[in-house]
């Protein structure tokens, strides 16, 4: 079944394993404004990809909280999260450039980001355990928000008050979701999903270092793998038995991650950002969808109003820095 999706997935992509361990254009010496700079193709199967992402991430949310209604925990739910993003994963390499492909000389940098992208998936694992999927998507859309911040506190970058603008609107957003002192929905999941946010926008900060020299099959691949060990010591400790059903949601979870993830960092390769990032936000349309035919859960009115003020937000911010990184160029090509 793995290698169907592997085979299934290098069709869609419209590229081979070898494609996927190359490391991304922008990070050598290819078009700056994002993609390979091969013509319209490129372009729509980068769109293709991210929208294949939003699709399995959504499914893979809805299979957490049917894993978690079965009686599985969190941490199981991430120990077969992330022990299937590795078969899947092996398994594209196996068949394809091989595993000596997937050398690296910057493991500490690996080390880092799995422990940063654990801490990160255990507060957004806890958020959609927590929260009907609509809430717990549309508080994860404010990751752009917190990288701006970010961008301009560690990075330095040029932050006019346009964008800070556009933060100040994408949190007023958060507010009109969350309401806070409503009651409406638990203030724990608010803070995870906050948290989760917080710690993705660093996450991406980090791999923006480490796609420089590493091909996204490489930095997903050891991110599944070295997140194995600390959740396997932790495992035999929280471990229940399990009838059928619940053992396929947590395989479900596996798969559809690691699917998702290599989807969507294979996009940034093919496309822009401007133009790929902007699809996450049809996620939403998954959670409104699957949390109505599965849990029988529409979202409230404040989440309506909220949702579209963080993803206008979030576009202008992507909008923005596609802009920057346009006029940054065209600066270094003006002679004198």
């Amino acid at each position: 079944m793995l290698d169907h999706i592997a085979r299934a997935y290098r069709a869609i992509g419209g590229s081979s394993p070898a494609d996927l361990s190359a490391p991304a254009p922008c990070c050598t010496g290819g078009d700056v404004t994002g993609g390979t700079g091969h013509g319209g193709s490129h372009v729509l199967r980068a769109v293709s990809l991210r929208l294949l992402s939003a699709a399995l991430f959504g499914v893979m949310n809805a299979a957490i909280k049917l894993a978690e209604a079965h009686g599985a925990g969190l941490v199981e739910i991430m120990f077969w999260r992330q022990a299937g993003a590795t078969l899947l994963v092996a398994t594209i390499v196996a068949t394809g450039p091989g595993f000596a492909s997937l050398r690296t000389e910057r493991m500490g940098a690996h080390v880092l980001r799995c422990a940063l992208g654990l801490m990160s998936m255990t507060l957004n694992f806890a958020t959609v355990m927590l929260l009907p999927l609509a809430e717990a998507t549309t508080i994860g859309f404010s990751m752009p928000i917190f990288a701006t911040i970010l961008g301009a506190l560690i990075l330095h970058e040029p932050t006019g008050w346009r964008r800070w603008l556009a933060v100040l609107t994408g949190f007023a957003g958060v507010l009109i979701v969350t309401q806070p002192g409503s009651g409406h929905i638990p203030p724990l999941g608010v803070a995870t999903g906050l948290g989760a946010a917080l710690m993705g926008a660093i996450v991406s900060i980090l791999l923006r270092t480490i796609g420089r020299t590493e091909s996204g099959l490489t930095t997903v691949f050891w991110f599944s793998a070295l997140s194995l060990l600390p959740l396997g010591i932790a495992y035999p400790f929280v471990a229940r038995a399990h009838d059928p059903m619940t053992w396929f949601w947590l395989l479900a979870v596996g798969l559809l991650g690691g699917a998702a993830q290599i989807a969507m960092t294979r996009a940034l390769h093919l496309g822009a950002v401007s133009v790929v990032v902007p699809m996450d936000y049809t996620a939403l349309l998954w959670a409104t969808l699957l949390g109505w035919l599965l849990f029988d859960r529409l979202p409230v009115a404040a989440t309506w109003l909220g949702a579209p003020v963080i993803v206008a937000s979030g576009l202008y911010i992507v909008w923005r820095e596609h802009r920057r990184h346009i006029e940054e160029t065209r600066a270094a090509l003006t002679p004198g």
